[in-house]
């Protein structure tokens, strides 16, 4: 069960973010869930009226990419620009997923540079950062140090394909050590911060264990590709302390404060996305960053987030899909197949969000035909089909969302929102059957007709709530409603 407070984001703007993924191939099916889950977020946000800073974008520094860029045989900045734009294509309507983001970061902008240096300056002046030698195991594929409590037979279990690196050097460390009791008080004043309940708790537990101080640089000799630390032409920031703060690089801190506290300050923080593998980053280590740039910080507006939403994976066969495993669903050969809205819809209603799912493409065409081509797309050519054929006069009125809808969305769950907007499917589907509107029609045209009226007001109110999921789809039957129009081909054509 996630426990959120209700109500809380009455009023206002709203910030939300997803992870920045990193340009070391094409997007995959994972990323894709992620980035239409907080779509629908954003979307579902816009239709209470409120304004939307809705941020994305790319992590083009570290290890991975520096190695893949030398690989192909490029420079990195120039593989990077690469795959930014193939991350960009998300928002297209067509080929795309329709994504409404509002920013699109890329670290290596000189913008974001300048403010990562800025916030290592904060955590410095704060006496948070220092340097020292030593030696530790690094999995690539995580950009993260590991345990040997973390390895399985020597391998990282998220990227068993990965040999496990050994670092011998003098790097900078950020004393996160000393945020233990601040990030537990931060935890017990907010319930909710970390949702789902489950992920919270581990969370908490990881914070209760005690914390070890993290590297936060890489000789520049050995790894050259990332952010020059201040004052030091050695070493390079550490990929994971550069990328995080591109939640707050992106709306133009350091430089443009009042722009920053609009969206950061005044909203609360940001709501953010990110996959479980990175719940320590974004529910700790981010929030302890915070916690030492604000105390050195003159006007004290680095608070901490407002929310973090951990998702699952999207698995294949029982292994996480992952573009360094090779198993990944190609979301854009999705899209050219059966549309955009098709695979919004998948990713909203046929995966679970916040555990694992396994998917494949037969599955995802199973879906279609079953709850796109004979559900809503046959649906809505029925009754507008019966509508138009009996010449049906309608009246639509502004009704209220059910509050299974909008407290799905509180809970920040879009699938329990889409599972009941096709339960409401369902709903109509077998309330055409029971009337039978196009048989009553021979023996009592007034009572046919009002059960037509009534179906159509039905099947608009179901365009409205599919607006934050099927943006396209929802504008398509809202349209041939107030137009008295069939369509004119399937919504959703079936696929043998």
């Amino acid at each position: 069960m996630v426990s959120v407070q209700r109500g809380a984001y009455n009023g206002g703007n709203f910030y939300i973010t997803t992870t920045l993924p990193y340009v070391n191939a094409d997007p995959h099916i994972g990323f894709a869930m992620e980035i239409v889950q907080a779509d629908i977020i954003a979307r579902y946000q816009r239709m209470l009226g409120r304004e939307v800073f809705f941020n994305t974008g790319t992590d083009e520094h570290g290890q991975k990419i520096s190695d893949a860029a030398k690989e192909a045989g490029t420079l990195p900045q120039t593989y990077v620009d690469g795959y930014a734009e193939q991350f960009s294509i998300l928002k297209n309507k067509d080929r795309g997923l329709n994504v409404s983001w509002t920013n699109f970061i890329r670290t290596s902008s000189p913008e974001h540079k300048a403010a990562a240096q800025e916030f290592w300056r904060r955590c410095l002046d704060a006496g948070d950062i220092y340097k020292k030698k030593y030696q530790t195991k690094y999995c690539v594929g995580c950009e993260l140090e590991k345990t040997d409590s973390e390895l399985e037979g020597g391998k990282c279990s998220i990227h068993p394909n990965l040999s496990i690196q050994l670092i011998d050097e003098e790097n900078y460390f950020f004393r996160f050590s000393k945020y233990q009791d601040p990030l537990r008080a931060l935890y017990e004043s907010r319930m909710d911060f970390v949702v789902p309940d489950f992920r919270f708790n581990e969370i908490k537990s990881f914070v209760s264990r005690g914390l070890q101080d993290f590297s936060i640089s890489r000789l520049k000799s050995k790894m050259s590709w990332g952010v020059p630390v201040p004052d030091d032409s050695e070493q390079v920031i550490y990929v994971w302390f550069d990328a995080l703060v591109s939640y707050i690089s992106t709306l133009g801190w350091p430089h443009d404060i009042d722009n920053f506290k609009k969206w950061w300050v005044e909203t609360g923080g940001v709501v953010q996305f990110a996959g479980k593998d990175q719940i320590r980053m974004q529910a700790a280590m981010w929030q302890a960053m915070l916690m030492s740039a604000q105390s050195a910080s003159p006007e004290k507006e680095l608070i901490a987030s407002k929310q973090i939403v951990i998702h699952g994976f999207i698995t294949s066969g029982g292994q996480k899909m992952s573009k360094s495993l090779g198993n990944v669903i190609n979301p854009f050969d999705l899209v050219k197949e059966y549309g955009t809205d098709a695979v919004r819809y998948f990713l909203a209603r046929e995966v679970s969000f916040f555990e694992d799912s396994d998917v494949t493409v037969e599955r995802f065409k199973e879906a279609y035909n079953a709850n796109l081509a004979n559900g809503l797309g046959n649906l809505v050519s029925r009754i507008l089909k019966m509508r138009s054929n009996y010449h049906v006069d309608v009246v639509i009125e502004k009704s209220e969302p059910s509050e299974v809808y909008t407290n799905a969305f509180l809970d920040l769950d879009p699938k329990k929102a889409a599972d009941f907007v096709w339960e409401e499917i369902g709903n109509l589907d077998r309330l055409i059957a029971e009337r039978e509107p196009f048989k009553k029609i021979k023996t009592d045209e007034v009572a046919a007709k009002k059960d037509i009226a009534m179906m159509v007001v039905k099947l608009y109110e179901i365009g409205v709530l599919l607006t934050p999921f099927l943006p396209a789809t929802s504008e398509k039957i809202l349209s041939l409603v107030q137009e008295n129009k069939a369509p004119e081909t399937p919504l959703f054509p079936r696929k043998e």
